[in-house]
């Protein structure tokens, strides 16, 4: 179906990401919470990007960015940084319009299949949940854990502000747009905006600050060593900037190219089953 639709783009579609799903449970006012948050959890999709940066590598070469599927997911329409809802009612009016003039296909229960809006986040028609989709493939499962843990931390600490009657900003698409651009070039090797200072900041302050800001979330999830662990991630790189050091080092010792892409592809399986054992 999809390769029906989409006729090239789908052809391209060799890419894959990791999805960490948030629990809201059933209690009333439970969707709405969920866009609240989903509105306020923009802001930081960026910094998860950076964080899991893994695919610099396309189509047999390097492209200078960290995360290029990135690029090659946003061909497909409904994906990016989504809008923001005022409640769960007018984010369900934006799927029904869109299962109404053909946009989304019905579901096994006659509705609009919301599961082919492929946003950084969404709400997940089925499961419930808040799904993050923003993130590439950790190469580390520690690394995954940490970003899971990281997640879910801001989660609660949103959540924690909004008991409090407190909120975070909630800022324009165009200005997470334009950290989400910044993430995919150059990972946790670059800078991101702080818009309410209008000033770049280097990733490692912004993992300190990251970390400051849920120390009173992690200890009551169990936690704290997990997002402990994105210091280390930040201090190190990025599987993206692992994958380049490795192809380029391949080429000093007189690999060809193609021999260089097998080192990097050992590389990630080795590094890959090492975290399995």
């Amino acid at each position: 179906r999809l390769l029906d639709y989409f006729r090239a783009i789908a052809q391209q579609l060799l890419v894959f990401g990791m999805h960490v799903h948030v629990g809201f449970g059933n209690a009333p006012g439970a969707q709405d919470l969920m866009i609240e948050v989903m509105n306020q959890l923009r802001y930081f999709l960026p910094h998860v990007l950076a964080l899991t940066t893994s695919s610099p590598f396309w189509q047999g070469r390097d492209t200078g960015l960290k995360s290029y599927r990135s690029v090659v997911f946003e061909m497909l329409p409904r994906t990016g940084i989504p809008l923001a809802f005022k409640s769960f009612a007018e984010y369900q009016q934006f799927v029904d319009v869109l299962g109404k003039v053909g946009s989304l296909s019905e579901d096994a229960g006659g509705h609009p299949d919301a599961t082919k809006i492929w946003w950084d986040v969404r709400p997940h028609p089925r499961f419930g949940t808040l799904e993050v989709r923003i993130a590439d493939i950790c190469t580390r499962m520690e690394d995954a854990v940490a970003v899971a843990a990281l997640i879910q931390a801001i989660v609660a600490l949103l959540i924690k502000l909004r008991r409090n009657n407190q909120s975070w900003r909630a800022y324009r698409q165009h200005h997470v747009i334009e950290n989400k651009w910044r993430a995919i070039r150059y990972g946790t090797e670059g800078k991101l905006i702080d818009f309410g200072l209008q000033a770049e900041v280097g990733f490692s302050n912004l993992t300190d600050e990251l970390i400051d800001l849920v120390e009173d979330v992690v200890d009551d999830l169990g936690s704290r060593a997990e997002v402990e662990h994105i210091r280390e991630i930040a201090r190190r790189g990025t599987s993206a900037q692992k994958q380049r050091c490795v192809f380029e080092h391949a080429l000093r010792n007189g690999a060809s190219d193609q021999e260089a892409l097998h080192a990097v592809v050992d590389h990630l399986a080795e590094e890959t089953i090492a975290c399995v054992h």
